[in-house]
């Protein structure tokens, strides 16, 4: 098996969570033998969300690509961003990385089309609701895209940077978020929820009261993972 090397720290909670779920999910796959090699590096959320809110992409992709090489120093051989976000530069980093990068979004596209979903609707943060990434690959699969309101994504990007990625997960921000998810529902049509930040899926637990499937990009995101590490 591969060394899987993980850009962790974007944010500390997600990164645990995607600790847990690559060691169970390769028990799944290769019970009875032991436990996966795994380099984890985990860098400033802060540093990398300021970069991406004053635009400096080059700087962000300069910053990614150092940590990533990093990685391979420590023996990593394939790797993961843990955190949708910084996919907006993956083109260039995958591009220039030294080694293979798995992405989040093409991992959820393939996902989407696997379900047969054709209106689909996206939480994350505002650079991820914002950006033409997600649209990019889910476009090629015939799958439309659905943002919530300019309202709404400013109430998601505020709780997400404010609570969730330092940790906390209040009841009362799970509520407004499924309320979203609700109208989104009855008014534009979605047929999905795609949970892209990694931090959702740890507080969207439950889609019960909406009766849509949530995609979680944590859980999609691993399970690509560990095929490439497998390959």
């Amino acid at each position: 098996m591969k060394v899987i090397g993980m850009i962790g720290g974007i944010g500390p909670e997600s990164t645990i969570d995607y600790y847990k779920r690559l060691l169970a999910g390769y028990d799944k796959r290769c019970p009875n033998q032991g436990l996966p090699a795994i380099v984890i590096n985990s860098i400033d959320v802060k540093k990398a969300l300021a970069l991406v809110g004053a635009n400096q992409l080059r700087e962000l992709t300069d910053y990614f690509l150092d940590e990533i090489v990093r990685l391979a120093r420590a023996g990593a051989e394939c790797g993961l961003l843990s955190a949708n976000t910084p996919h907006i530069i993956f083109d260039e980093l995958s591009r220039r990385s030294p080694l293979p990068l798995v992405s989040i979004v093409e991992a959820a596209g393939a996902e989407a089309k696997r379900m047969g979903l054709k209106r689909i609707g996206l939480f994350g943060t505002r650079f991820t609701m914002q950006g033409q990434f997600y649209p990019a690959v889910f476009s090629r699969e015939g799958i439309a895209l659905i943002v919530p309101t300019a309202e709404e994504q400013t109430y998601i990007h505020v709780k997400y940077v404010n609570e969730l990625i330092p940790g906390k997960f209040l009841d009362t921000t799970r509520e407004g978020l499924l309320k979203i998810a609700r109208r989104m529902k009855d008014h534009e049509g979605i047929e999905g929820l795609i949970l892209g930040g990694t931090e959702l899926p740890l507080i969207l637990t439950d889609n019960s009261s909406v009766a849509i499937p949530f995609l979680d990009t944590t859980e999609i995101h691993v399970n690509a993972v560990l095929e490439e590490a497998l390959r």
